[in-house]
């Protein structure tokens, strides 16, 4: 019987294997298809067109491809966007595994963002199934962000193999990424809340989907939250910016955070100020799944911090194949 030989056998199972920037590729896009995604789904909401497809997966009773419609349309879409997102994060899964040197807890995050990405689409079948019933609404919204954060950690860790990692961050610096992270995660529960009693009911028609609470004390709460956020945020500017020469990435981080945090006020403020236009409210959505993201971003690598330099690191497989060639 032939056996192959281990240099023989090398070249083969390097073909197979992903490098550490190509899995960092992989994760960046698929980190850009669940922002998208959370775009797409605020659409459909705030376009009144969550009853466009009353069946799922088809849009009509034997019926896969909608009948020309507008809502109908504009639901459809964001279904082919949310198998395009599901396709993106099953090869970002099966990416993991074929990553040498990638830890089993960063393969076992990539799982879970394909994991929580595929549930996305019976929680929103059952969603329809109850009329939009407002508290499935809030957990696919909010299911979308927690993917969302998972991803990003996925693609720090992704760009930790490729660089390494760097100096420690003082405790009470990680301390302030937790303090972060915790507010952000009242600021977006609060927006959804202020959503779902807003005057975006997400149907059209006439069937009548249940708000939750009061417009105004949503707002109210929501502000509170937003001012929670920028306080912790100011304290550890602060600390980033006295601590500027030993973390410069810290300043950069919260530079771009600040930027985002400047742009969604703005938005939030006008479209208050103009009764809420659908388009607008959009936006205001979107750049609060890019603030969330930038967010849990920072406060991740807080904790795991990250090398400056751009070399990559050379899979252990690679190495092995010097060696034999060498020999």
């Amino acid at each position: 019987m032939h056996v192959e030989s281990a240099p023989q056998a090398l070249p083969r199972r390097r073909a197979l294997e992903l490098s550490p920037e190509g899995f960092r590729r992989l994760a960046l896009a698929a980190t850009g298809m669940l922002v998208l995604i959370v775009a797409t789904g605020a659409t459909v909401r705030l376009t009144g067109s969550g009853l466009g497809c009353e069946h799922w997966p088809g849009c009509q009773p034997n019926v896969f491809f909608p009948e020309r419609g507008y809502h109908s349309d504009v639901e459809f879409s964001n279904r082919i966007v949310a198998s395009l997102t599901v396709a993106a994060t099953l090869v970002l899964a099966l990416g993991a595994l074929r990553t040498p040197g990638l830890s089993r807890n960063v393969k076992l995050l990539a799982a879970a963002v394909f994991t929580g990405t595929l549930a996305q689409a019976p929680l929103g079948a059952i969603t329809v199934h109850f009329h939009l019933n407002p508290y499935l609404v809030i957990s696919h919204m909010l299911l979308s962000l927690v993917v969302l954060g998972l991803v990003v950690l996925v693609l720090l860790e992704a760009t930790r193999l490729r660089r390494g990692s760097s100096e420690a961050v003082p405790a009470v610096a990680r301390a302030g990424g937790v303090a972060l992270l915790v507010s952000v995660g009242l600021l977006v529960v609060s927006g959804t809340l202020a959503t779902a009693a807003g005057p975006h009911p997400g149907s059209s028609g006439t069937t009548s989907v249940r708000r939750i609470g009061s417009f105004d004390p949503a707002v109210a709460l929501h502000v509170r939250a937003v001012a929670a956020f920028g306080l912790v945020f100011l304290v550890l500017a602060v600390w980033a910016w006295r601590n500027r020469e030993r973390f410069p990435w810290l300043v950069r981080g919260c530079a771009g955070l600040l930027a985002i945090l400047v742009v969604q006020m703005t938005i939030g403020e006008v479209q208050f100020r103009t009764n809420l236009p659908w388009w607008l409210v959009l936006v205001h959505v979107s750049v609060a799944a890019a603030l969330f993201a930038w967010t849990v971003g920072v406060a991740a690598r807080l904790w795991r911090p990250l090398s400056a330099g751009n070399a990559s690191r050379f899979p252990r497989s690679d190495v092995v194949l010097r060696r034999a060639d060498a020999g």
